[in-house]
């Protein structure tokens, strides 16, 4: 399993996941309930996280949808295709 991403955004998280459930890739939230209890001060972002093999798959889906482009936290490396 690896980090796709990280973002505070509840509404954002949700229609990624939702992107990535229309081309059939599974994710889990982590750090859900941490983010939750920091309220608003962001310091915990949730991870959204999704099987190895999807990894490549997930990147073009959000490359396409322009995802990059928002506020979000990427690891290293997240659109440049290298692990």
């Amino acid at each position: 399993m690896k980090e796709l991403l990280r973002t505070n955004d509840a509404v954002l998280l949700s229609w990624l996941i939702a992107l990535l459930a229309g081309e059939g890739i599974q994710t889990h939230v982590f750090d859900n309930h941490a983010s939750i209890l920091d309220g608003s001060i962001g310091a915990i972002p949730c991870r959204l996280m999704i099987a190895d093999a999807d990894m490549a798959t997930a990147r073009a889906v959000l490359k396409e949808a322009e995802v990059e482009k928002h506020d979000i936290l990427f690891p290293e490396n997240a659109f440049g295709g290298g692990e």
